[in-house]
């Protein structure tokens, strides 16, 4: 692949955008995969269009940067869009516009995978069309577009691929009752987009009769050796399901406005303590 290759992919995906990039090497360094940006560091020649562009290594930064900017721009969306949901409801069909399911199915509908820049190893092994690399890559060219122009090209984009008929179908499904409850998958797979681990649940108290049964759960990250990790959020239930459930809700919550930190402390905070008094 020469220069000029190069830059027709890039005009063409600008195209699939329906942006025109100030800082093309913006767009570059989105699509570079980490396997090419090793590649260079360890000096093995390759084409033409390998050379370093002006935002160095590969799209991993980026794809930190794209991911907070599509949560924030997804429920600036959802907000809008559906004044009568609470927060919670809020917060499920966010976490599925932009789980790593989606957004490979989004960067599937865009045809993304063909403009990922691999190295010639990695282009061998398929790993262009893997999910994992597709939803990453998406969420870079998200950071790449709010850098280079700021919220209103991720809005744009946002509303014409991301939310569309599937935040019309998951809004039917909530009014229904179905799919949307299932707060622990959400949590796993944030978790596991995150690289920090597995959630566990531990009953941490019950009380009340038999026939009225209240369940006081802790969700933890897993630790090191099985042990107890980091405590992300408690949640309460009349069935141990419906306390996980409930932890697993909280800590999602946490997670996608505050990060791990902010479940740390929201797990062991005091306004927590005082409804759990007040509850069980």
């Amino acid at each position: 692949m020469d220069d000029t290759r190069v830059e027709d992919d890039l005009n063409e995906l600008e195209a699939v955008l329906e942006y025109r990039f100030e800082r093309p090497t913006l767009l570059e360094c989105a699509l570079t995969h980490r396997s090419l940006a090793n590649e260079r560091a360890q000096g093995i020649a390759i084409d033409a269009s390998a050379e370093p562009n002006t935002m160095g290594g590969d799209n991993e930064r980026l794809e930190f940067l794209g991911d907070a900017v599509l949560s924030l721009v997804v429920a600036e969306a959802l907000f809008a869009l559906h004044p009568d949901w609470r927060e919670g409801e809020l917060t499920r069909v966010r976490s599925l516009l932009v789980s790593r399911d989606h957004m490979a199915q989004v960067a599937g509908q865009i045809g993304l995978g063909r403009f990922v820049r691999l190295s010639r190893g990695e282009e061998r092994s398929g790993l262009r069309s893997k999910k994992t690399v597709l939803s990453n890559t998406m969420e870079a060219v998200m950071g790449a577009l709010f850098l280079d122009g700021g919220l209103d090209p991720v809005r744009a984009f946002v509303t014409r691929e991301v939310m569309g008929r599937d935040a019309e179908r998951y809004a039917l499904e909530l009014r229904s009752g179905d799919a949307l409850g299932n707060y622990k998958s959400a949590l796993q797979e944030r978790l596991q987009a995150l690289r920090v681990g597995a959630p566990v649940y531990r009953v941490k108290n019950e009380s009340g009769p038999d026939h009225h049964k209240r369940f006081l759960v802790e969700v933890r990250l897993k630790g090191k050796g099985g042990g107890p990790g980091k405590p992300l959020a408690r949640g309460m239930g009349r069935t141990k399901k419906h306390a996980e459930q409930d932890a697993a809700r909280r800590a999602l919550e946490r997670l996608l406005t505050a990060g791990l930190a902010g479940a740390d402390e929201g797990a062991a905070g005091s306004d927590f303590d005082q409804e759990e008094n007040a509850t069980l």
